[in-house]
């Protein structure tokens, strides 16, 4: 009996150090996983505009590059300090990427454009317009060019300014990993870019919130405070939202447990933009959010036109991308 009293304690010693060793080695292979856990996105609103000026008038021709190469090939250069940035350091970028050559550190390159790229991917490319005229859907022709949106409807007034990274102390002391736009309770919030709703309802912190994600899967857009008792535009998980889409008004709900709570202060839209290199990243503790004022004040020049459908604002042109799910 004691030996067999033995046996047991031995193979479970054995099975336990066993375990634990699997544990182990699961938790370094999932940290030694090679992917991207950290991006500090910092191109200055000019070097946007100019590289993508850049890459919209040479498309199709010889001299095309990417505003993304652009941008990334600055970084190199400035280290990732686009306080630095000049117009003739642009041309000098150019030069360089159109030789073929992408600087002096091509990995430090290769990580600025896949980081650089998750956030911009999206934003110029292909599209075609898709208009109601006379309750018939028409196409444009193919276009290249921005294919996005700044998040609230032309003609409404607004103002923000750089607070990602601010204190905030609802529920728990936290920094603030979005960009806030204050504006009008009622204002149509538009979908920045096409992608498909993973999340819609009450959440404490956000209130009433719209979570889309991007077609290529590498953004996740949250829209945050959305208007009491009228919160959304036809919204529900699985819908497939194009760029212009109006998807929700703004509000101040949230800060509360109670759902259809006004807890904010001032009326404002919370847009927030997730990166996700790994799915693990998504709701895990290696998230990463970026700064979105700068892309913001890009695409303020982009704005979708809201007009009222009955008890809904619809935007009078939406864009399809060639590659999108219909």
């Amino acid at each position: 009996m004691k030996k067999l009293i033995a046996l047991f304690v031995c193979i479970s010693v054995a099975f336990t150090f066993a375990s634990g060793v699997a544990i182990e080695a699961a938790e370094e292979k999932e940290s030694d996983k090679k992917y991207i856990k950290w991006v500090e996105f910092s191109p200055s609103e000019k070097s946007l505009k100019a590289s993508a000026e850049y890459d919209i008038s040479t498309y199709g021709k010889s001299e095309h590059l990417s505003w993304i190469d652009i941008l990334a090939r600055l970084a190199v250069m400035y280290g990732g300090d686009f306080g630095k940035y000049s117009s003739a350091d642009m041309k000098k970028a150019v030069a360089e990427l159109l030789s073929g050559s992408k600087g002096p550190d091509e990995k430090l390159f290769d990580y600025y454009r896949e980081a650089y790229g998750a956030v911009l991917d999206g934003i110029i490319g292909e599209y075609y317009t898709e208009s109601e005229i006379n309750g018939e859907t028409v196409f444009g022709e193919k276009s290249y060019g921005v294919r996005a949106f700044f998040p609230l409807a032309a003609n409404y007034s607004y103002s923000h300014y750089d607070d990602f990274g601010a204190s905030r102390s609802y529920g728990y002391k936290r920094r603030h990993l979005g960009h806030d736009i204050m504006g009008s309770v009622g204002t149509p919030v538009i979908a920045i870019e096409g992608g498909i709703a993973e999340a819609v309802g009450w959440n404490q912190y956000g209130g009433w919130r719209v979570g889309i994600r991007s077609f290529d899967g590498k953004r996740y857009y949250y829209y945050a405070h959305l208007r009491r008792g009228h919160p959304y535009n036809d919204m529900y998980e699985g819908k497939i939202v194009s760029a212009g889409e109006v998807i929700g008004y703004l509000g101040m709900t949230g800060y509360s447990a109670k759902e259809d709570t006004n807890n904010i202060k001032v009326p404002h839209l919370h847009i927030g933009m997730e990166l996700i290199f790994d799915i693990s990243q998504k709701d895990g503790v290696n998230q990463i959010w970026i700064d979105m004022y700068p892309l913001m004040n890009f695409l303020s020049g982009y704005r979708s036109k809201a007009v009222k459908a009955g008890d809904e604002y619809i935007s009078q042109t939406h864009l399809v991308y060639p590659d999108m799910p219909r």
